[in-house]
């Protein structure tokens, strides 16, 4: 309510046009509202290189043997061919590796082999390093979701489908006569001289399996779970799953991941390694339930017997004014930017307060100083709530939670629980549903069962709302239906329109304690400001005053909402129930919008004999003075020529000029060798006859000769 207050007071003190009467927000699917998987974004175009390239894979074997291992951190380039929103989603896709495993991407700045990300007929990658240079990944249209670019860029790591594993048949029946014709290649499965599983149970949750209805000629599905309550969970295209990771952080040796700093759901006596300052006057107490709340952890929620613990600072005994500080272990960013994530608990009084400080340990101050993040307050509630806070520390540091009580009569006190800290970048807003369940069990399907979020407004200054269908569409039932709106807002006439390349991405939270095993859900929309409307030659991201229409805020207020742009395929009930995306009856979908049209600049290209694609960062030379194919990348704002190699040849000098080989390497050390041979032996004659005609002079003078060492 406060939210909407306060962004209500920013609508009316602009001058808005009188509305003038106008139909129904009209909202489009991106996807033509069907979950497309894979293998039907594929179907009638990739059947011959589909083929082509499963007959170039068995011929080389698969993921067995390091030679198709690539690097930890993997060149790569994003050709300009591919969708922004596709650019937009493949940099969120790295983020996530980053947070869950060792492995790292970077622009491509020479190397011998890379990736090349392009936008060609479909979904699809080879499979492991081919160690042939230039190696292509398809994000072709509709593959634009973060699980399938995870999926393609798995197999460019080196790995199959899952059903294709030696073992598969303990776990799937494959219905072949229910398989198109000419796609049964795609059901192959090889042993365990091909494909290597690595120790890992079968996963049905895994990112990398077909759906039940991958490739079916008909209505009936074409992969049997051999355990039926998995038939509605494979072919998940919505994040890595726990075993994905685990085979993937063992085939690249991962003993931690990138950005993943720290979690603590304070299960263990430990804390974390937390510790009670001695600097305040109360101290931070590990609980498993408050009389006045809460009554359970957010962990566990009360379902596990003998677990589920939070810390908690009660502010109903002490002064006003106490104070109980919890300190972090010492941590070490890489970074230089961090997303601290927690649920937070008052049961106290409005009075109280959480400070969310950082001390900073530096040479200056080898003894740590402290810097103020973050101030939390607000009314008691009876739930738990999620926050983020973002930091930008550089040095060692502690992430410090100190609690203050207030002036007010409080019966309970401040809980914190299920702390996350990784560096990446916060969501920018947070939209809680609570009574979800009720909402699911009494929500018609359609317009009527739609409900809007709270008004927010980009970095940028533009005003969104996201409308979110609880019980799908009408055409589409049984779904959760999301769809991002433009509004009128108080910058509008300050702005530039239409709304160009802001990506949105809405994410609903799977509330898992550990960041690193969370699968949640999530779609993004980029505004096209070309983009015209279906009906119409307006534009669709254009003013919404322009092209939307009237609609109002809980307390009346009225404003413009424009078309929205989503899915009514964004994720099934029963993908809903299967994770913790519903907990303590409520439900998080985090939101951010944010500018991406750095990505659209188009940057020279490259000789076609070294790479025939471009590339956004690092930035290439405005004229390339490089040689012999040689490219030319600013590091430093300088120019620095990147010269091309091949196993026994390579190009050097500030120009890539000069040539060298293996065998001109050994031609030249033998030369040398021999050189300084004869070079030593003529030193070696010379020094025996001066010595010689020496000793003979001193012997005719009759001068004895000492010869000392």
């Amino acid at each position: 309510a406060s939210c909407i207050s306060l962004y209500a007071f920013l609508i009316i003190s602009f001058f808005l046009p009188p509305p003038q009467p106008a139909p129904e927000t009209t909202e489009i699917d991106v996807d033509g509202g069907i979950d497309q998987d894979i293998f039907d974004i594929n179907e009638g175009f990739l059947i011959y290189l589909h083929t082509y390239f499963l007959s170039q894979l068995q011929e080389r074997n698969s993921i067995i043997g390091e030679n198709y291992r690539w690097p930890h951190v993997i060149p790569y380039i994003l050709d300009d061919s591919l969708e922004m929103n596709a650019k937009g989603l493949i940099l969120k896709a790295f983020e996530q590796y980053r947070l869950k495993t060792c492995i790292d991407f970077r622009p491509w700045e020479g190397e011998k082999n890379y990736i090349s990300v392009f936008k060609g007929s479909g979904c699809w990658s080879s499979v492991g390093n081919r160690q042939e240079g230039l190696q292509q990944l398809s994000i072709g249209d509709n593959c634009d979701r973060i699980g399938t670019i995870q999926h393609e860029f798995l197999h460019a790591l080196g790995f199959w489908h899952e059903q294709s594993r030696s073992d598969r048949d303990d776990y799937v029946s494959i219905v072949w006569d229910r398989i198109q014709p000419g796609q049964d290649h795609n059901f192959n499965k090889y042993d365990d001289k091909t494909s290597d599983s690595l120790n890992v149970p079968y996963d049905y949750t895994s990112v990398m399996h077909y759906s039940q209805n991958a490739f079916r000629n008909g209505t009936e599905p074409t992969i049997i779970t051999n355990i039926p309550d998995f038939m509605d969970v494979i072919g998940q295209r919505m994040d890595f799953s726990y075993y994905d990771l685990q085979k993937l952080n063992r085939l690249y040796n991962c003993s931690s991941s990138l950005s993943f700093m720290d979690t603590c759901s304070f299960e263990l006596e430990n804390i974390c390694g937390m510790i009670q300052s001695s600097d305040d006057n109360s101290n931070w107490q590990r609980l498993s339930q408050v009389p006045a709340g809460p009554s359970t952890d957010h962990t566990n929620m009360g379902e596990c017997k003998d677990s589920g613990y939070f810390m908690h600072f009660n502010t109903s005994v002490g002064a006003e004014g106490s104070t109980a500080v919890l300190e972090s272990r010492i941590l070490y960013p890489k970074r230089g930017f961090q997303c601290l994530q927690f649920y937070f608990y008052n049961s106290g009084h409005e009075s109280d307060r959480l400070y969310v400080w950082v001390r900073e340990y530096t040479s200056a101050h080898p003894n740590g100083t402290l810097r103020l993040i973050e101030e939390i307050k607000g009314s008691p509630a009876t739930y738990w709530q999620l926050h983020h806070v973002s930091l930008n520390v550089t040095s060692k540091f502690r992430v410090v939670f100190q609690g203050v009580r207030g002036s007010g009569l409080s019966n309970g006190g401040l809980s914190i629980d299920d702390i996350s800290l990784s560096e990446t970048q916060c969501p920018h807003h947070i939209w809680h549903i609570r009574n979800f369940t009720h909402l699911l069990n009494t929500s018609p399907a359609g317009t009527a069962g739609r409900i809007y979020s709270p008004p927010f407004y980009s970095s940028k200054g533009y005003a969104f709302q996201v409308s979110l269908y609880i019980n799908g569409t009408a055409d589409n039932p049984f779904n959760l239906a999301i769809y991002l709106h433009l509004i009128s807002g108080a910058n509008d006439d300050q702005l530039q329109w239409p709304c160009p390349w802001q990506q949105g991405t809405m994410i609903l939270l799977d509330q898992h304690p550990d960041i690193r095993q969370r699968m949640s859900n999530q779609r993004s929309i980029t505004t096209d400001p070309l983009k015209l409307s279906d009906s119409s030659s307006t534009y669709f991201w254009d003013r919404p005053d322009k092209v939307g229409s009237i609609a109002s805020f809980p307390n009346g207020t009225t404003f413009m909402r424009g078309p929205g742009s989503g899915t009514s395929a964004f994720l099934t009930h029963q993908r809903l129930r299967s994770r913790n995306f519903i907990k303590e009856d409520g439900v998080y979908i985090l939101l951010t919008m944010e500018d991406i049209s750095h990505l659209l600049s188009t940057q020279p290209s490259v000789s076609p004999t070294f790479i025939t694609h471009t590339s956004k960062v690092p930035d290439f030379c405005a004229d390339n003075p490089c040689e012999n194919d040689g490219v030319c990348v600013i590091v430093d704002r300088a120019p620095v020529c990147r010269c091309p190699a091949g196993d026994n040849w390579w190009y050097m000098g500030d120009k890539c000029e000069r040539k060298g080989s293996t065998q001109e390497n050994t031609i030249i050390t033998v030369s040398s060798t021999i050189a300084v041979f004869v070079v030593m032996l003529i030193i070696t004659i010379t020094t025996a006859v001066c010595l010689k005609k020496k000793y003979s002079q001193r012997k005719e003078k009759g001068e004895s000769l000492t010869l000392q060492e």
